[in-house]
């Protein structure tokens, strides 16, 4: 699969009864192809200072991967800076010819992709914000294929509209591609019956509610089974912790053929915005499909054990005036991420010093003490670290949320690899009685897993992709912040373990 990308022209746009120019600003700028397991080929991976050095304007870069042993609804995105607030689609990988799905074929497939929408440049947003210290404005409305459908700022503006037939059943791709937001997903008077998330199928389950953290995917299937008529669907979004969130919801309608246009709509009421039981709910009923022609491969034993905490703290900041002279920060296990200023990937294959250090720690001091106000000595560290990986080894990690400033929900995404959900909870990940609760038979397998506002999640994957692999969260304002850390696989003993000559056209920093 190859495409180019030259330069990023974006003009403006009319949305929410307002314009929006961009005064044809051009922006360095790269891709990645989420989700998408690029075996040895980490240069066409796209974040930018991990894998390459951002395209600049008047240049070419043609992103070469090969696709393998993967089917289903992904997503791609500009990966630097705020810029997959605009820039991000839908990849569809269907399967091999003749391949059914393991579900009943639906009559037709639709694309469902839910973001967010601001009336001011997002690059003017977030750099107002890092310089007052605090917190980004949030967006300005959400949007269902574009479109936010009337909001009370603009009740002209349209809405989406899916066209249905009576007793036909859909396929529709779920995309979270929102900078900030998870989102609920709703449809009046219809079940969804959930058969795929990150593009593994999982064993179907229904539900009236979808919860899609950004990064995420989720293939439904819904039948047209009520009577004619024009139907409600919500996006919504979802934060149980005391943060401020754009409270604005999407809607478009699901429309049985031959309905009139002047036919009221079927309303839903979207769950609270703190509905917590909810998004526990869908994601607890997720499980992989551990069939024979889809088993679930999970570790079942463990080369590294580790332990990270993930967060917000405040750093001192005089500059910051707005924030009485601090500044918010992010990080795992302590150390908030610098971005160097050569690509990691690049300094690992070509043996480039001073880039990066291998020290990143496997896990913290008092990990098991970890709500509250820290200890003066647990302070935010900065530094550009990466912890390294034995190719083929198997990783358990448990990703701990932690309650320096509050308790927050953070969408964790793992470059490069698929990984098996086994365990999460509440409170303090408890190593005796936790492990003992672990699901090491058919745990969801995902690229993005929501770590609990308070809470913890274990994933486990094996370290088979040789390369430098990006993990942060996909909250974009926490990924600005510096939650975000790197892993280098290395090579393994045979030709076809180890990391592939970079191509000739890769940018230059």
């Amino acid at each position: 699969m190859g495409g180019s990308q030259d330069q990023l022209f974006m003009p403006g746009k009319m949305i929410l009864c307002s314009s929006r120019s961009f005064n044809h600003v051009k922006y360095n700028v790269s891709i990645h192809w989420h989700g998408i397991r690029q075996l040895r080929t980490g240069w066409a991976d796209g974040p930018a200072y991990i894998t390459q050095c951002p395209i600049q304007p008047g240049h070419s870069y043609i992103y070469n991967f090969t696709i393998t042993g993967q089917r289903g609804t992904l997503l791609w995105h500009a990966h630097i800076l705020w810029l997959r607030s605009t820039v991000h689609g839908a990849i569809v990988i269907l399967p091999k010819r003749g391949v059914p799905y393991p579900f009943p074929q639906p009559h037709k497939e639709k694309v469902i992709l839910v973001a967010e929408w601001w009336k001011s440049d997002t690059e003017t947003v977030i750099n107002q914000a890092l310089k007052s210290g605090l917190a980004p404005n949030v967006s300005d409305a959400h949007t269902i294929n574009g479109q936010p459908g009337p909001v009370s700022s603009c009740s002209s503006q349209g809405g989406y509209t899916l066209p249905v037939e009576n007793g036909k059943t859909y396929l529709l791709r779920l995309i979270n591609a929102a900078l900030n937001e998870e989102l609920f997903f709703k449809i009046a008077g219809h079940k969804l019956t959930v058969v795929e998330v990150d593009a593994t199928y999982v064993k179907p389950f229904k539900t009236d509610t979808v919860v899609i953290a950004p990064g995420q995917t989720t293939n439904v299937l819904v039948t047209a089974d009520q009577k004619a008529g024009k139907y409600l669907v919500a996006v919504s979004p979802f934060m149980d912790a005391p943060i401020a969130v754009d409270n604005v919801t999407a809607t478009a309608t699901l429309h049985y053929s031959g309905t009139l246009a002047s036919t009221p709509t079927t309303l839903t009421k979207p769950p609270p915005q703190n509905a917590t039981a909810v998004a526990n709910n869908f994601m607890d009923s997720l499980r992989s499909l551990n069939s024979k022609k889809y088993p679930s491969k999970v570790p079942q034993t463990v080369d590294h054990n580790l332990f990270f905490t993930v967060g917000l703290g405040i750093n001192p900041c005089p500059s910051c005036k707005a924030a009485n002279g601090s500044r918010v920060v992010a990080s795992i296990n302590n150390v908030t991420f610098v971005m160097p200023t050569t690509a990691l990937l690049q300094a690992h294959f070509f043996n480039i010093s001073g880039v990066f250090t291998t020290d990143f720690p496997g896990n913290p001091p008092n990990v098991f003490n970890y709500t509250g106000t820290p200890p003066a000595n647990l302070a935010t560290t900065r530094g550009t670290k990466v912890y390294r990986l034995a190719y083929n080894s198997t990783v358990q990690l448990v990703l701990q949320d932690t309650g320096i400033i509050a308790p927050e929900n953070h969408p964790v995404h793992l470059h490069g690899f698929n990984f098996f959900a086994v365990g999460k909870g509440l409170g303090n990940f408890n190593p005796k009685k936790d492990t003992k609760m672990f699901n090491l038979v058919d745990p969801v397998e995902r690229n993005t897993i929501g770590v609990p506002s308070g809470g913890w999640v274990a994933i486990r994957f094996q370290a088979d992709n040789p390369g430098v692999w990006f993990m942060h969260c996909h909250l974009e304002v926490h990924t600005t912040w510096g939650l975000k850390m790197a892993f280098l696989v290395d090579n393994g003993k045979d030709p076809d373990q180890s990391l592939l000559p970079p191509p000739s056209d890769l940018p230059n920093c």
